[in-house]
C-alpha cells in the first residue's frame, strides 16, 4: 500500500504511488476473462476454495456491484440495482483463473423481513470468518455518508478474525471536494483503532472511473501466478 497523493488537477486525491509496472499488472489482470461461476445462498453451498479471494462488503446500495463491473470493464457482470438489498447471495466471479471476486449481500437495509436480513448478515460474517482463501476484504463506504454503525460492526468482526481489509470510499463524484476531504479524514481517524485495517483509503467513482486503476494494481498483488 502507498501514501495518498494527488492524481492530477481535475481529480480528487487518490491512493497513488504505484509505478507503471504495477498499474500495468493491474490492467492486464482485470483485462482477463471474468465470469460468474457460483451463487451461494448458504454456507453449505460454497464453491471450492481454490484461488485467492477478495470480498466486497458494504451497506446495501453502496456500489459493490458497480465497483466489480468497473474493475473488470464490464457493464453487466455483477447485477446492479437502484433497489437496496437486491444482491441476496454470495456471488463468485473467476478472474482469469488467478483471483476470485466475491460480491456479498449488502448489510444495513433491505426490503425483506427482519429475519431474512439477519440471516444474510449472519452468513456474510461466518463466510468472512472461516474462508481460508480470503486474502482481503474491501469495506465499501458511501462517501456521501461516511462510516455508519454497521460498517464499524463488520470492521470489528474482521479485526477479531484477522482478515485484512481496506476501506474504499465510493461515489466520490457525488460529493464536493471539501466534503470528501472531511469524510476521508474522519475515516482515517477511525481506522487507527482497527488492527486489521490498512491505514490508507482508496477513493473511487465507478461512474467516472476514478481510482479504478490504482485499486486494480493493489488487488493484482494478491492474485495467483
Amino acid at each position: 500500500m502507498t501514501n495518498p497523493t494527488s492524481s492530477g488537477p481535475t481529480k480528487p486525491s487518490i491512493i497513488s504511488g504505484f509505478d507503471e509496472a504495477a498499474l500495468e499488472a493491474g490492467r492486464l489482470l482485470f483485462a482477463k476473462e471474468c465470469d460468474f461461476v457460483w451463487g451461494a445462498d448458504a454456507l453449505n453451498q460454497l464453491p471450492e476454495a481454490d484461488l485467492p479471494e477478495v470480498a466486497f462488503a458494504g451497506r446495501s446500495n453502496v456500489g459493490k456491484s458497480s465497483l466489480v463491473n468497473a474493475l473488470t470493464g464490464r457493464k453487466t457482470l455483477a447485477r446492479t440495482s437502484n433497489t437496496p438489498g437486491r444482491t441476496q447471495q454470495l456471488n463468485f466471479f473467476n478472474l482469469g483463473n488467478r483471483l476470485k471476486l466475491v460480491d456479498m449481500p449488502g448489510y444495513g437495509y433491505a426490503k425483506e423481513s427482519k429475519e431474512k436480513v439477519e440471516a444474510w448478515n449472519h452468513m456474510v460474517r461466518r463466510f468472512l470468518r472461516g474462508r481460508v482463501t480470503m486474502q482481503r476484504a474491501l469495506v465499501l463506504v458511501d462517501s456521501r455518508h461516511g462510516l455508519k454503525p454497521n460498517d464499524e460492526e463488520i470492521m470489528e468482526m474482521l479485526d477479531r478474525t484477522a482478515v485484512p481489509y481496506v476501506v474504499v470510499l465510493t461515489k466520490i463524484d457525488k460529493v464536493k471536494p471539501n466534503e470528501l476531504d472531511a469524510v476521508r479524514k474522519a475515516t482515517e481517524a477511525a481506522l487507527k483503532k482497527h488492527p486489521a485495517a490498512f491505514p490508507e483509503i482508496h477513493v473511487t467513482s465507478s461512474e467516472k472511473n476514478i481510482g479504478i486503476a490504482e485499486l486494480r494494481a493493489s488487488l493484482a498483488t494478491l492474485a495467483a501466478e
